[in-house]
């Protein structure tokens, strides 16, 4: 028999009844039942009851044993009374008489309980994480994760794909946030950089003649945390395609995404028809380019019916250059406590409070009410009502000003609202591609125009649409939402030099700063360059939606906390004076 084990703890069935086996695993917890001990045995694969009596001559050792304990057991499988069968375990139906014990690992007492699932500080849980990976919802959510991968990596080869890797040490690129910086020893005073994306090495390899490139990349980005990204380091399903327009990435990546969330999204409804949404639609009806396509509200411009109102402060307002009043509907929130609530949710977000018409039956006939019905009277409170298609027991809000002002708040309100009046659809994936994002953005306060997305992309017209207003250039940039998070982000690149000097000119880079930045790309480019595009899939999100999980961190192995520290193993650390003299650094003391 094996040194340590004849089967897992899945293994056994009714079947096996009348063999002796040997189990080996941790102790998930003890049950003692008045001179009998019963054992939940768990390993990697799953649970099996093992038990012991006085009878049994390990019985003493047996009394020893504590939580997760790494223990061997030899035993008897035996039949467990029908009416003590567990239909919630695979081997529900057997138990194991022990007959010969063998602690192979004991246990301290645990700083945070492995058996349920008890909400405990996540400084705790982090600094334990090798802990927090046993219990069973982040194990289910680590084999996930990796089920997810590798079908990812079946589906991209089944697809004519081919797998390439590209350094992890490179230069500095802009991608749009700050770089981990790797001091040289060999050239002390230069610095490498871990590689945000892959962006100018898979473009490259498109140079080189490889036509479709995919890859599991990590990325390394030294951004401010938030729920849905890692402060340091993802993965990313990173792919580029040669000679392809963008309905052919589009085209290839959509199969590979929609089969991952109809395989492991646990029935859950999967959307085959993608709407393509123009970045400028998406920010006006959903108030950002990420939209939560199961809520089914829109909102809509009634700057209209307020300009030179009664209702003063959006009257004033609307004198304003740039300035409109945007509706959102409530479909069945048609009450003032409901209006109040919300108006109250508004004010949390740091906001006055958000105006309100909500309608009501009075007669048979459908009136508005609240304060600005009031104001603005029932001819345009009846016009309103129309153009957003509401009835009686409906509510809407209203916001105004820039929208750059108000949209992120009316995004949030949209989602409060669509949760509250249960308009969104829980159980279900719901998928929109973004395009048309902008080349191009002002800076308000210097009035200095830079790149808005990814400088690499190919301007929508070419070099003709770069002799016009650069703020009405669009790009081929694409994202691909689900549920209110960014999926996927890519673009058709630009891969003309000429183009490319142009581009950036207008956006400060002289052709020199383009030839120091991007002398790689630069030089490959003016040696046959086909025209290509592609894009990245954010693997730590999918799973994370596939798990329905809040929390990215919940679906990473071993995350960083909030402020970017490893706990469990003490990162980052003070370097050596030694360490620091190889690299011909100092640490320069900080101001204040």
């Amino acid at each position: 028999m094996h040194a340590y084990r004849s089967h897992t703890c899945a293994d056994l069935r009714a079947a096996h009844v009348g063999q002796t086996v040997r189990l080996a695993g941790w102790v998930h917890r003890v049950r003692d039942h008045g001179g009998v001990l019963f054992i939940d045995l768990r390993d990697h694969y799953g649970i099996t009851q093992v038990l012991a009596d006085s009878d049994s001559p390990v019985f003493a050792e047996v009394e020893k044993l504590r939580a997760e304990w790494v223990i061997r057991i030899d035993g008897a499988v035996k039949a467990r009374d029908p009416s003590l069968v567990n239909p919630r375990l695979p081997t529900g139906e057997v138990e194991v008489y022990i007959r010969d014990l063998e602690v192979l690992g004991p246990a301290d007492d645990l700083p945070l309980p492995v058996f349920g699932e008890p909400d405990y500080p996540e400084d705790t849980r982090l600094a334990y994480r090798f802990l927090d990976l046993r219990r069973e919802g982040l194990h289910a959510n680590m084999m996930l994760r990796s089920n997810v991968v590798r079908s990812i990596r079946n589906r991209m080869w089944d697809a004519g794909f081919t797998e390439f890797q590209t350094p992890i040490i490179t230069a500095s690129s802009p991608e749009g946030a700050r770089d981990f910086l790797v001091p040289s020893r060999l050239h002390p005073g230069r610095f490498y950089a871990l590689p945000q994306a892959p962006q100018q090495f898979k473009q490259l390899i498109m140079v080189a003649g490889f036509d479709r490139y995919f890859q599991i990349a990590p990325c390394f980005r030294d951004e401010d945390p938030r729920a849905d990204r890692s402060p340091t380091d993802f993965y990313q399903l990173d792919m580029e395609m040669s000679f392809v327009e963008q309905d052919d990435v589009f085209a290839a990546i959509q199969p590979v995404v929609q089969g991952l969330f109809e395989e492991f999204g646990k029935g859950r409804k999967v959307d085959t028809d993608w709407p393509r949404i123009a970045y400028a639609d998406a920010l006006k009806w959903y108030g950002t380019d990420k939209p939560d396509l199961r809520n089914p509200i829109r909102m809509q411009d009634v700057s209209e019916h307020f300009r030179d109102s009664g209702f003063g402060i959006f009257a004033k307002l609307l004198q304003n250059d740039g300035t409109e009043i945007r509706a959102i509907p409530a479909p069945t929130g048609g009450s003032r406590a409901f209006c109040d609530r919300m108006n109250a949710f508004a004010q949390q977000q740091g906001l006055p409070g958000m105006g309100y018409i909500f309608w009501r039956d009075e007669g048979g006939t459908v009136a508005g009410a609240g304060p600005i019905a009031k104001n603005i009277g029932p001819e345009r409170t009846e016009k309103i009502r129309r153009q957003l298609g509401l009835g009686s027991g409906d509510a809407a809000f209203f916001l105004g000003g820039r929208p750059e002002t108000f949209e992120a708040v009316a995004a949030r309100a949209r989602v409060e609202i669509g949760r509250e009046l249960k308009l969104t659809e829980e159980d279900r994936f719901a998928f929109a591609w973004i395009v048309d994002f902008p080349m191009y953005e002002k800076d308000p306060e210097t009035g200095r125009i830079d790149f808005s997305h990814n400088p690499f992309s190919m301007p929508q017209g070419g070099m003709e649409a770069l002799a016009g207003d650069p703020l009405a250039v669009r790009g081929y940039q694409y994202d691909l939402s689900c549920n209110g998070y960014e999926l996927i982000s890519g673009a058709i690149r630009n891969h003309r030099p000429d183009i490319m000097y142009r581009a950036f000119e207008i956006a400060g880079y002289p052709a020199s700063e383009v030839d120091k930045r991007f002398a790689g790309m630069v030089r490959a480019f003016r040696y046959g360059a086909p025209p290509h595009g592609g894009c990245a899939a954010g693997i730590d999100r999918i799973v994370m939606l596939l798990a329905d999980e809040a929390n990215i961190r919940q679906v990473i192995m071993f995350p960083m906390t909030q402020r970017a520290e490893d706990l469990l193993l003490g990162a980052p650390s003070e370097p050596t004076n030694e360490q620091l003299r190889d690299l011909g650094l100092r640490i320069a003391p900080r101001e204040g």
